[in-house]
């Protein structure tokens, strides 16, 4: 329910209200770049630091930004931040190899940031005291294609809750599991 809430919140503020907008306040047409192949998708298949199966993420383009959907099993209970991460390689047992953040526009981290947010940059899973979680939530402005650029990217579960504001990385913690991007 907060993830829905906090979803409709940063999809509310990040949106132009050009419907309100008097008619002179409109800006000139600029030139449209050409929009991402709708259906495009790609998944990562994780694993935890002892090469354990957790689940999958699969990332679905759509018109202004990627869906995402998890099935996630076997990790700890409590809040656990999940980032897209900028290189596709996912070495254990600290996945330190898949880098920093997916962040292309080079912004600051967090969701809540004023300066932010990485293309990387999701919201927080509550994994449930069974240790498993499924979630689906929308990423505004990413693009399935760029996670796809010469080093590829990751998805890395962190053992602590992203705190949505602290740059680099939301005071996360630990990377607890990771998997490659792939079509």
């Amino acid at each position: 329910m907060m993830i829905r809430a906090l979803l409709l919140a940063t999809a509310l503020t990040t949106t132009p209200a050009l419907a309100q907008m008097p008619e002179k306040a409109i800006p000139p047409k600029a030139e449209t770049k050409p929009a991402p192949k709708q259906g495009e998708m790609a998944k990562a298949m994780l694993k935890d630091a002892q090469g354990k199966d957790v689940g999958e993420v699969t990332f679905e383009q759509a018109p202004t930004g990627v869906l995402v959907k998890g099935s996630l099993m076997g990790l700890p209970a409590g809040e656990h931040a999940i980032h897209i991460h900028e290189t596709g390689k996912c070495e254990a047992p600290e996945f330190k190899t898949a880098g920093g953040h997916f962040n292309p526009t080079k912004k600051a981290h967090g969701i809540l940031s004023p300066k932010g947010k990485h293309e990387g940059d999701l919201p927080n899973l509550h994994v449930e005291q069974d240790g498993n979680v499924k979630f689906d939530f929308f990423a505004t402005g990413s693009k399935v294609k760029a996670m796809f650029d010469k080093d590829g990217s990751a998805v890395v579960v962190h053992a602590k809750q992203d705190d949505y504001h602290s740059d680099p990385a939301g005071d996360a913690g630990g990377r607890i599991a990771c998997g490659v991007v792939e079509k």
